[in-house]
C-alpha cells in the first residue's frame, strides 16, 4: 500500500462523497460528512498521519464517550465534489483529546482548513448516537436535499406529520426507518442550538430534517447511512409529486395505517406506535 488512499475506509469515505454529489445534494460547500473510526483503521492510517500533528483546537462542547477517538471529516467551505479529485486538500483526520473537549488534526488539509464548520454539531451527535447504539453507529451525515427541504415549506413541522407522509410514499419506508424520522425547527446551520435540537431527536431517530437547509442522518456504515438519506428523499421526491399532481389535495389512494402494520409484521421490523397511532388534523395532508 503506497498511500493512505488505499486503505479502505478512506476509499469509502471518499465514494460516499462522490455518491452524494452525483444525487445533487451538494452544491458549493453544502453539506458534510464524518466517520467515527475502527481502531483497526486508525492503525491502518497512523504511517500516513502527520509527523508534526496540527495544535489542538476547543470544540466548546464536551463528551466524555469521545475521548481519544479519531474522525474523519468534511473540511470547512470545501466542495464534495472535490474529495475524489484533492482529499488530502478536502479532508482530514482529526483526534479527539483525553478531555473530550479538543481536536487536532493528524492527517489531511494540507493546504491549511479545518473540519466542517459544523463538526460540534456532528461530534455532540455521534456521542448520543453511540450512546443509544452501545457503540454500533459510526455515520453522521448532512446534506441539502432537495425534495425534503420542499416539503419542509408546505408540511406542518411535526414528526408524525413527516414520518406518516414518508412511510406513506413508498413501501419500503417503513422498514427503512421504522422508528421515524424528526424534525427541527429553522435554526442558524452551525450554531449550538441546532446542534442541541438535533441531539434530543438523535436520541429516538435515525435522521432529524433541518426545516428549510436539509437532512442530518445517522448509521453503523456508509452504505446504511447514504441508504437511509436516500430513501427519504425518494420518498420526499414520490409525496411532493403526487401533491403537485393532485393539486395540492390529499392522494386519492395510499399506503393505508393496516398496510404499515402489515409490513411491519411480515417484515420483523418494529414500528414507532406513537406516530402510527397519531391522529392527523384536517390540514395535515398526506398522512
Amino acid at each position: 500500500m503506497n498511500s493512505i488512499f488505499g486503505v479502505k475506509v478512506m476509499e469509502d469515505y471518499i465514494r460516499m462523497c462522490h455518491d452524494g454529489v452525483r444525487q445533487g445534494w451538494h452544491e458549493r460547500n453544502g453539506g458534510n460528512l464524518t466517520y467515527r473510526m475502527k481502531e483497526e483503521e486508525v492503525a491502518e492510517c497512523r504511517p500516513y498521519f502527520k509527523a508534526e500533528p496540527g495544535p489542538w483546537v476547543e470544540l466548546g462542547v464536551q463528551a466524555d464517550n469521545l475521548k481519544g477517538e479519531y474522525f474523519i471529516s468534511t473540511g470547512s467551505g470545501k466542495f464534495l465534489q472535490n474529495v475524489g479529485l484533492e482529499p488530502q486538500n478536502s479532508i482530514c483526520i482529526v483526534e479527539i483529546n483525553d478531555k473530550g473537549d479538543s481536536y487536532r488534526i493528524v492527517w489531511g488539509l494540507e493546504n491549511g482548513g479545518r473540519p466542517t464548520s459544523e463538526f460540534p454539531t456532528h461530534f455532540m451527535n455521534h456521542s448520543v448516537r453511540k450512546r443509544v447504539t452501545n457503540g454500533a453507529n459510526r455515520v453522521i451525515y448532512h446534506a441539502h436535499t432537495p425534495y425534503v427541504i420542499a416539503l419542509t415549506y408546505v408540511l406542518p413541522l411535526k414528526a408524525e406529520v413527516f414520518t406518516r407522509m414518508l412511510w406513506k410514499s413508498a413501501t419500503e419506508c417503513c422498514v427503512v426507518f421504522p422508528g421515524g424520522v424528526g424534525v427541527v425547527p429553522w435554526m442558524v446551520p452551525g450554531g449550538p442550538e441546532i446542534a442541541k435540537a438535533t441531539c434530543v431527536l438523535m436520541e429516538k431517530y435515525d435522521a432529524a430534517i433541518w426545516s428549510f437547509h436539509g437532512l442530518f442522518v445517522s448509521g453503523p456504515d456508509f452504505d446504511t447511512a447514504f441508504g437511509l438519506m436516500h430513501t427519504i428523499e425518494k420518498a420526499a421526491q414520490i409525496a411532493s409529486i403526487a401533491l403537485a399532481a393532485n393539486g395540492g389535495k390529499a392522494p386519492r389512494q395510499m399506503i393505508t395505517d393496516d398496510n404499515i402494520r402489515a409490513i411491519g409484521r411480515d417484515f420483523g421490523v418494529e414500528l414507532n406506535e406513537e406516530i402510527l397511532n397519531y391522529q392527523p388534523e384536517p390540514d395535515e395532508i398526506f398522512c
